[in-house]
């Protein structure tokens, strides 16, 4: 049986991101297929990358997980350096130098990760790097490209363009890419469409009883629309918040907004936005049931889990049509709404007031477009497919 390793920054049952609960669930489905381990840092916050794991491995839900010390916390002048080097990067096209100070200060810098896949290289078939942005991919993957596969969760960002992804981009041995738009803006972008790739996303696990009744009793809530994730400027919480408020002052409609995820934002003190925190996926799943719609205002994202939870269970989506692979979702589905600023965002919700049946039609919309094309047993036949072809293209250089 081979062994492959997924590698992420974070990882684990309380952690709440994207790129993470991704790797997670894939990790999880391949697990009868292959000899799974996942390498990650013993942190459980992103904004500072303090060591709070204290085993150096751990069995969950059948995977090895192995976890690194960070080094150090995230930077106290990472922000300021950031805003700094952003605003230079358009102008100068980017300095490799200045860039690796950008990693090493956004973290998370973990050197015992760094001596382990230097040391171990040799015992894996694949490792596979998921996400882009952080220091154990930007440090780790040229380390072992012969045998990486990249999945690099990419969008239209600043942090795209810095100068270093030029030669990065052309290290792995394949890429698979959760969206059509993703692989077109990173071919576009690296012209590396030579290298090996696939697109495929994700299948979405939904618990087998859902009570959404229960849910709306337990919270007294009746019409609300809700948001699943991280709480941050990141993902463009505080527009929302704005957004909605304006939506409650001009309309007078009674529909709530619903939170939940770790905030690391404020959240503005309102009867009418409710935020639950850190919750259970069986919370989760009852919440997203009951909802007029999930809203998700990003202008980043390259797939978007809790958009897809959500299309599965037949509750359309209101997303930012500032974001190419959230729009794409709700074109190629005709299950969601998306808007480019206030008034739009004023008639989407109005629309669904008023047009019931339209609601339930695109609910339907959406979970076929699910079952079309986010099946478990179709990804994960194709992903397996992959790893056996970078895994024998590995052994092919090996042997020359």
């Amino acid at each position: 049986m081979k062994r492959i390793a997924f590698v992420n920054q974070r990882y684990g049952t309380e952690v709440n991101g994207g790129s993470e609960y991704y790797t997670r669930l894939m990790a999880e489905r391949l697990a009868d297929r292959y000899e799974v381990e996942v390498l990650t840092t013993r942190a459980l916050d992103y904004v500072t990358w303090e060591n709070y794991y204290e085993n150096d491995t751990e069995i969950i839900n059948g995977v090895l997980v192995r976890r690194f010390k960070t080094d150090k916390k995230r930077a106290a002048d990472f922000n300021a350096y950031n805003e700094k080097y952003l605003s230079c990067l358009a102008k100068t096209g980017g300095d490799t130098a200045k860039e690796k100070i950008w990693f090493e200060k956004q973290g998370p810098v973990s050197s015992e990760f760094m001596e382990y896949i230097r040391s171990n290289s040799d015992k894996y078939d694949v490792f596979i790097f998921v996400t882009y942005l952080y220091y154990l991919t930007v440090m780790g993957l040229p380390e072992v490209s012969g045998k990486a596969i990249l999945i690099p969760t990419a969008h239209e960002e600043p942090y795209i363009h810095f100068r270093c992804y030029r030669d990065f981009f052309r290290l792995p041995s394949g890429f698979i890419f959760l969206t059509d738009e993703e692989k077109e803006l990173v071919h576009g972008l690296f012209d590396n469409a030579d290298i090996s790739w696939d697109v495929m996303g994700t299948g979405v696990d939904v618990p087998a009883k859902i009570d959404p009744e229960s849910f709306k009793k337990r919270h007294g809530l009746d019409r609300y629309i809700i948001y699943v994730g991280r709480i941050d400027e990141g993902k463009n919480c505080p527009l929302l918040f704005r957004y909605f408020s304006e939506y409650k002052k001009r309309t007078g409609d009674d529909l709530k907004l619903v939170l939940m995820g770790k905030p690391v934002c404020d959240i503005p003190e309102s009867e009418d936005i409710i935020s639950l925190g850190f919750v259970s996926e069986q919370e989760k799943f009852d919440g997203i049931a009951g909802a007029q719609m999930l809203v998700l205002p990003s202008r980043f994202e390259s797939l978007s889990i809790s958009v897809l939870e959500a299309m599965s269970l037949g509750v359309p989506v209101l997303v930012n049509g500032m974001c190419d692979v959230l729009k794409g979702h709700c074109i190629k589905s005709n299950g969601g709404l998306y808007y480019m600023n206030y008034f739009e965002f004023e008639g989407c919700l109005g629309y669904i007031r008023k047009n019931p049946r339209d609601l339930l039609a695109m609910g339907d919309n959406a979970e076929e477009y699910i079952e079309k094309n986010y099946r478990w047993d179709v990804i994960t036949d194709r992903f397996s497919a992959f790893i056996e072809k970078t895994s024998s293209k590995s052994t092919e250089r090996n042997v020359l």
